[in-house]
């Protein structure tokens, strides 16, 4: 495992310069390992899309040459090594790793849809959702770590202290107004 571990974090080593922000290792390498993984696929099977120009399909030869497109910018990020023959893939990789995690995450969801949308066979849903869910592993990595058991308790019972009998939260605006109860209006019966 300690192989596979090194060889995953040299697959970027702008990483190793990043502060520890209490994700799990297994998320951090596998998110990058499903990146690479669905890289290759995309690469693969837009190479297999592309072939179906053969039989008059341009959408499906427009899809394989996004989804080869989407496989060399996910494998350029999450490996620049394997791309170390195009300039500046370093550079985009460590300014890609400078973000935060929610915007890789989100433009991966967004570049992966582009090509089933086009060309909804197996070839393209398989590779392209290797990389939606690679996607939504790094949406998931931006959302943060939950609060522990304890910290939750005290912002419950401070919220308790507080005299409010809503959950916490349920106002949207701070300066809400309480609901006004009043009697039904008066009907002339006359």
């Amino acid at each position: 495992m300690d192989k596979v571990i090194g060889l995953l974090s040299k697959a970027n080593p702008n990483q190793a310069n990043q502060p520890d922000d209490g994700t799990p290792w297994y998320f951090k390498y596998g998110s990058r390992a499903l990146g690479i993984i669905g890289a290759f696929f995309c690469i693969l099977f837009g190479l297999w899309n592309c072939l179906s120009i053969l039989v008059g399909n341009v959408s499906c030869l427009v899809s394989g040459i996004l989804q080869v497109c989407v496989g060399f910018a996910v494998m350029g990020v999450e490996a620049p090594f394997c791309c170390m023959f195009i300039d500046h893939v370093q550079t985009i990789s460590k300014k890609v790793d400078e973000k935060p995690v929610w915007i890789r995450g989100a433009l991966y969801c967004i570049l992966a849809i582009i090509p089933v949308v086009l060309c909804p066979g197996l070839g393209s849903l398989f590779a392209c959702g290797l990389v939606f869910g690679c996607g939504v592993i790094y949406g998931m990595m931006g959302l943060g770590k939950k609060a522990s058991r304890e910290e939750m308790a005290a912002a419950a019972a401070a919220q308790q202290q507080q005299g409010s009998k809503t959950a916490p939260g349920v106002n949207l605006v701070s300066n809400a107004q309480p609901i006004a109860h009043s009697n039904p209006p008066f009907v002339n019966t006359v």
